[in-house]
């Protein structure tokens, strides 16, 4: 039974989270103010009018095997190890496919509740597939704007197998594709910091991926709320998709010449079939602090839904991740060697603050 918008927290916490009718189910009663639980604490909201539009351009990769390959990698290296954001357009994903996601994601979230809720927590049929909002609701002083369902990876047979109808087959299209994409660029990447990118060190860091499908509901005060709160990412590298409304936002972590000032908030700006790219903690990790892995958080918006699918390349939980041994040998380490799942549990228990994670992973810890 549909709660009371007027009701107590947990009859609208129960209704939202545990019933799993999600921030769409609560936005589809009728809401004409924020209820309390999403009411973000003043510091933490995103003021729009008065943050930038990030002035990086697109990064052409398939530039990247032709005669200007040293430029494109240059600017790679140089917009991991900055800002730690960047775009690439001409990066070998079909536009129909990009297209395809969105209509997808839209089309998944538009279902009747119980459709979506089969895949709650404690309660999906896969170990694979997540339903869910927010990132951590049990834990969280005020609630992301936000519905999500998250699919692991394992092999192509189980993600056919396991995977929500709706959306599977469009889904591990794009994160095969991202995770070829990915590869090239950690070639890059550790050709730029003077590493032989081999496979084995590759693989280390890009064992465990999922993609998500993000699904952001009309807000009727945007200005109260966050889609996502600040945040990194824990694992190598992130691709994503924006739509076209836009509202992601990354934070400056050192002045960046022709770019931003320490501490700013900038948008990174929706590119007509562009997608993002990210860097994680495993990766700034690995590069002995080298490539920045920035916090960022999404905006939400009053005038249409927004929805948005990342793919996240991370290492399995087993691997150990520590800065490279040829680093180590020229500069000394700067984070020690740590279990990747004993990182996620601090990540997690942090409520995904990265950079408590990563003082976490320093050396002289």
């Amino acid at each position: 039974m549909a709660p009371s918008l007027d009701e107590g927290n947990n009859s609208l916490f129960n209704f939202v989270v545990k019933d799993g009718y999600g921030v769409k189910g609560m936005v589809d009663l009728g809401l004409t103010k924020v209820p309390k639980p999403y009411i973000q604490p003043e510091q933490e909201r995103i003021d729009k009018q008065n943050a930038r539009t990030c002035p990086l351009q697109p990064i052409d990769l398939s530039k990247l095997n032709g005669p200007e390959h040293d430029r494109v990698a240059e600017e790679i290296s140089r917009a991991a190890s900055t800002l730690g954001f960047f775009q690439v357009v001409n990066h070998g994903m079909p536009i129909e496919l990009l297209g395809k996601l969105k209509d997808t994601a839209h089309s998944f979230f538009g279902q009747a509740p119980e459709k979506k809720a089969v895949y709650r927590k404690g309660a999906s049929p896969s170990p694979l597939v997540k339903y869910g909002t927010s990132f951590v609701p049990d834990k969280e002083e005020a609630l992301e704007w936000k519905d999500y369902i998250s699919m692991t990876y394992t092999n192509d047979v189980e993600a056919l197998q396991q995977w929500p109808e709706e959306c599977k087959e469009v889904s591990l299209e794009y994160l095969k594709t991202s995770v070829e994409m990915v590869r090239k660029l950690l070639e890059v990447l550790m050709e730029n910091i003077g590493v032989k990118p081999d496979n084995a060190k590759i693989d280390a860091l890009t064992g465990f991926k999922l993609v998500n499908m993000n699904y952001y509901p009309t807000c009727p005060d945007p200005n109260l709320t966050v889609g996502v709160g600040r945040h990194s990412d824990m694992g190598a590298l992130t691709v994503l998709l924006q739509d076209g409304i836009g509202g992601l936002y990354v934070k400056v972590e050192e002045e960046i010449e022709d770019v931003g000032k320490k501490g700013e908030w900038m948008e990174i700006p929706p590119v007509d079939g562009a997608l993002v790219i990210n860097v994680g903690d495993a990766l700034q990790i690995i590069s002995n602090g080298t490539y920045k892995s920035a916090e960022h958080r999404v905006r939400t918006t009053s005038t249409k839904s927004r929805v948005s699918i990342p793919v996240f390349t991370m290492p399995n939980p087993t691997e150990k991740i520590g800065p490279l041994s040829e680093l180590v040998k020229r500069d000394g380490a700067r984070f020690r060697e740590v279990v990747f799942q004993d990182y996620m549990n601090n990540f997690f228990s942090n409520a995904h603050d990265g950079k408590k994670s990563l003082q976490f992973a320093q050396a002289n810890n």
